[in-house]
């Protein structure tokens, strides 16, 4: 009886072992990813690979059923998880389960300058996502910032390659830690919404290298990014999405990227093209490229029958759809077959305070005259807030990162709820901008329509100004079509509604005048000497007015820095001033090449509103003299700069202190000075901290399009330490040799 038992016991863990031993390779987790790649693209049909490179709904392409692979769903970001919509339409899908938490626009996080925020930001949106069971977040955009009138500009994080390319790997990494594939956007030269699908972007190749790839570069090297998402524009007269130079030489044989290239929806306007030039999943492609078409055309795509006929006459071969597929499956590997990925989680307190954190450290302090914030409230009674945007909901519109928000608390709300009964705090509208409040299905629930006259208005938000302590006015932009929004962009740099008119008249009546702009932009300020304090909002997400209320009052100490420019006037912008915005005839001319932002304003000696890296803080910081280790740097050696910075005034606060380098002489005209380091140190009252910096020849080099290659040339360099671009605190000298 025993020896029958031991029998069938051997015989039960043969085949158990048998059974392990045919176990396909793709589905073995234990294998190396690129070996189960080749394993499962060896046992797919030609069908079966056509079918995955192309979209099956608007957000998600299909897997193999045969072999167990799954389907592929993708969810717009970057500011949050974009609710259900239906399969083939963009209007909503009737979810009640589906609302999210809203974080700030990544304007507000470039605005931290702070990289540990930028991951908490990347692990709290890849936890909704992946509770959500999304496998590709569309996001982050780090498009570079090159005019303040790009309805784009509040999705990407400023102006300055250094700070996006910093800020962007943390987001990556804590997005794709919880199993979701970040989609980096929009590569590449995705400056402006106008004519966006058709324009053909005219740069030089150093600027190119200098200014607007070294962010995707960060992402993809640095930050191991899963998926990139080819831009709307053209380059070189290449659509983005199928552009050889970018995918190909740079992307894929340059850097080595090993991810998978997703068009932007609508992006993919030719076949040969898409099939050689390194797209690998098609999304988006309807009869006009974005909103309506043949019901369920997904057949119709180009990476569809029109792929498949191609390759049955023999016109095409099948070794660019095996890469394709490769680099597709890879992406499958890494999201949807990753059995050990996280459950994620969706709306969660973690996530409001993640959200709240964030907000409150990209808020900008940008004036504060006679010390007017933060609000004293044992002195004051009476609080007038005034404007549209304190009770306007901002998460909804704006295009594919509007969202449909748990909740969303507004400035006037925030306000209301801190304060309490410490102080009697009174509302006007004070002007009436939009009062609609819906997006593809998603309503606010808000009725903002107002019969008034814009006279009477006005003469209400006087009269609640008049005996107040503190008048604070919410005003700004908003995510209307020409404002801070996709598709679309601002038609001057001035604010809206008649919003200048109205401030000047409220500072003559109360000169204790704060000002909160809620914006992704830079606007123009011609009453910036009437007020006595400017507060940068943006647009902050679900937590606004518990942030913006908390820095009001002193809760939080405001420690954010501008991640751009804000110009005097439109003209003190170099793409306005000698470059093209938006282009014509189809044609659009970088002709200001590197020089963009404070590059520009440096060169030309041009004073502007509040510089690159401007913030304030209710406390104050004083810097030490910069030293070094060393006055002489090799070409393989580094060099350490350090510098004391020690708080002086009476209250905890962070300050950003930043590094910016200066080549003395340099056979090509090169900037003033460039950022390429930074770091934010929090420091109580009377403490003492020692900021050091490293940096390489890296940090000394530009791009000589020429040699194709980038270049450090010997001779004299300087360090400058500052607290902003125009804010220089100390200097030291060093060589090359």
């Amino acid at each position: 009886m025993k020896t029958i038992k031991f029998v069938i016991i051997l015989s039960l863990l043969f085949n158990f072992v048998s059974a392990r031993e045919k176990k396909p390779v793709y589905l073995d987790e234990t294998k190396p990813i690129e070996e189960r790649v080749e394993d499962a693209l060896s046992r797919m049909t030609l069908n079966e690979k056509i079918a995955i490179i192309h979209a099956q709904s608007k957000f998600s392409s299909p897997g193999v059923a045969r072999l167990g692979i799954p389907e592929l769903w993708m969810s717009d970001g970057p500011h949050g998880i974009r609710p259900e919509v239906l399969w083939d339409e963009w209007e909503q899908a009737g979810w009640t389960n589906d609302s999210c938490i809203a974080f700030p626009a990544l304007t507000c996080l470039a605005s931290t300058w702070n990289e540990d925020l930028s991951l908490l930001y990347g692990q709290s949106i890849g936890e909704e996502a992946r509770y959500r069971e999304k496998d590709v977040l569309l996001g982050p955009g780090i498009n570079i910032y090159r005019s303040p009138l790009n309805g784009r500009n509040f999705e990407y994080m400023g102006e300055d390659p250094y700070l996006a390319s910093q800020i962007v790997v943390p987001y990556i990494k804590g997005v794709q830690q919880n199993g979701v594939a970040a989609c980096v956007k929009h590569y590449a030269l995705n400056n402006q919404e106008t004519d966006r699908h058709t324009i053909n972007v005219n740069v030089d190749d150093r600027a190119l290298y200098e200014i607007y790839l070294p962010a995707f570069k960060a992402a993809v090297q640095k930050g191991g990014a899963w998926a990139i998402m080819g831009s709307y524009n053209r380059y070189q007269n290449q659509q983005g999405c199928h552009n050889e130079r970018l995918l190909l030489e740079i992307l894929r044989n340059e850097w080595g990227f090993d991810g998978a290239v997703v068009s932007d929806w609508g992006g993919v306007h030719n076949t040969m093209e898409a099939i050689k030039n390194g797209l690998d999943l098609e999304f988006g492609t309807w009869t006009d490229g974005l909103t309506m078409g043949a019901t369920n055309s997904y057949d119709n795509y180009h990476f569809a029958s029109s792929y498949l006929e191609l390759i049955k006459k023999g016109e095409v071969g099948t070794e660019e759809l095996d890469q394709k597929v490769r680099n597709v499956l890879r992406l499958n590997f890494r999201t949807a077959m990753n059995r050990i990925k996280p459950w994620g989680s969706m709306g969660s307190p973690e996530h409001a305070a993640a959200a709240r954190k964030i907000a409150e450290e990209g808020i900008v302090l940008l004036k504060n005259e006679k010390n007017t914030l933060p609000i004293d409230l044992n002195k004051t009674e009476k609080i007038a807030v005034i404007g549209e945007n304190a009770i306007k909901m901002m998460t909804v519109g704006g295009g594919s990162s509007s969202l449909k928000a748990l909740y969303e608390i507004s400035p006037l709300d925030g306000i209301k709820k801190r304060i309490g009964d410490l102080a009697q705090v009174v509302y006007a509208r004070g002007y009436v901008g939009d009062a609609s409040g819906s997006y593809n299905g998603v309503v606010t629930g808000q009725d903002l329509s107002d019969d008034r006259s814009p006279e009477e208005l006005t003469k209400e938000a006087l009269e609640v100004a008049e005996d107040a302590d503190v008048v604070i006015f919410v005003g700004g932009l908003n995510k209307s079509q020409h404002q801070d929004s996709e598709g679309a962009d601002r038609l001057s740099l001035d604010l809206p509604y008649n919003q200048d008119e109205l401030i000047r008249k409220l500072a003559d009546t109360n000169k204790s005048m704060v000002v909160v702009n809620i914006s992704g932009n830079a606007v123009a300020m011609p009453w910036v000497n009437d007020v006595q304090a400017i507060v940068q909002g943006w647009f902050l997400g679900s937590e606004t007015g518990n942030a913006l209320a908390s820095v009001l009052v002193g809760d939080a100490n405001p420690s954010g820095k501008l991640p751009f420019t804000f110009p005097v006037k439109l003209e003190d912008n170099s793409a306005h001033s000698i470059g093209e915005f938006p282009g014509k005839d189809g044609q659009v001319h970088y002709k200001e090449s590197i020089f963009v932002g404070y590059r520009w304003q440096e060169k030309e000696n041009i004073e502007p509103l509040f510089s690159f890296g401007h913030g304030l803080s209710y406390t104050t910081f004083k810097y030490g003299k910069v030293t070094t280790d060393k006055k002489e740097m090799t070409m393989e050696g580094k060099i350490t700069f350090s510098v004391d910075v020690t708080n002086s005034g009476m209250r905890e606060g962070a300050e950003v202190v930043q590094l910016y380098i200066r080549d003395v002489k340099s056979s090509l005209t090169r900037p003033m000075k460039e950022l390429k380091a930074f770091e934010k140190a929090t420091l109580h009252p009377g403490e003492t901290k020692s900021v050091t910096f490293t940096i390489d020849k890296s940090a000394l080099s530009f791009f000589d399009a020429d040699k194709h290659e980038w270049v450090a040339e010997p001779g004299n360099f300087e360090a400058i330490i500052g607290a902003s671009s125009a804010e220089v605190k100390s200097k030291t000298t060093f060589i090359l040799k």
